[in-house]
């Protein structure tokens, strides 16, 4: 992973110090050496986390660190300082920041909590394809193909699908269905899963996989992976 720091800190040796061992990392590190500077770079540049001191000219820490979060901005901030008592952490907690450390600090546990946090940030591409086996299923454009026949679904079989192609070889039962899908409580006396899965059964029965879709008594479906 590399990491994008960008480092508030208006001690020289301390700045010098901790902006050396993460490049040592071959991590990239901007710095500041006061809020005002740091609250622009933070505005206007993407980072992966935020090592932000407390006390600083021009603007201090949390005022920097409260502007940024009224702004929307949700960079990780690891709060580094000399002002130690419980009520200083909480107040730096609270202010938006997801972590403070206390100076003196030894610069491997900045590194390690330094890589959760920022670890924290990376959101993963959302899925786009579901594929169990030659059953696949295409999210943006919702075009559903068996043996690469495509097949015609209404709203509500692509989600029941769906939600079993997410799910393969596990046992859903009908009340998890019908939450999923329906998106309210269930009325064991509605039919309504079993109407929709006779319909998903007849168009997989018409490509030759009618087996796809599995009954377990007294328990619920299973998409089956056999195909």
């Amino acid at each position: 992973m590399t990491m994008r720091i960008l480092l508030v800190e208006d001690d020289a040796t301390t700045l010098k110090y901790v902006a050396d061992g993460f490049t040592a990392q071959k991590y990239q590190v901007d710095s500041a050496t006061d809020g005002q500077e740091g609250l622009t770079l933070a505005k206007h540049n993407q980072y992966d986390l935020l090592i932000l001191d407390r006390m600083l000219p021009k603007l201090d820490g949390l005022t920097l660190l409260s502007a940024l979060r009224t702004s929307g901005n949700k960079t990780p901030v690891l709060i580094l300082s000399a002002l130690s008592h419980v009520d200083e952490r909480v107040k730096g907690l609270r202010a938006g920041g997801d972590d403070y450390m206390t100076k003196p600090f030894a610069f491997a546990e900045l590194l390690v909590r330094a890589e959760k946090l920022a670890q924290r940030n990376v959101v993963e591409p959302a899925a786009t394809d579901i594929e169990v086996g030659s059953l696949k299923m295409e999210l943006l454009t919702r075009k559903v193909t068996l043996d690469d026949s495509e097949l015609m679904l209404q709203p509500k079989e692509f989600q029941l699908l769906k939600y079993l192609m997410e799910h393969p070889n596990q046992v859903i039962s009908r009340t998890l269905l019908f939450e999923a899908v329906w998106d309210y409580h269930f009325d064991p006396r509605t039919n309504v899963i079993d109407v929709h899965i006779a319909k998903l059964r007849r168009k997989f029965e018409e490509l030759g996989h009618g087996e796809l879709i599995e009954t377990v008594r007294g328990a619920g479906y299973r998409l089956c992976k056999r195909h």
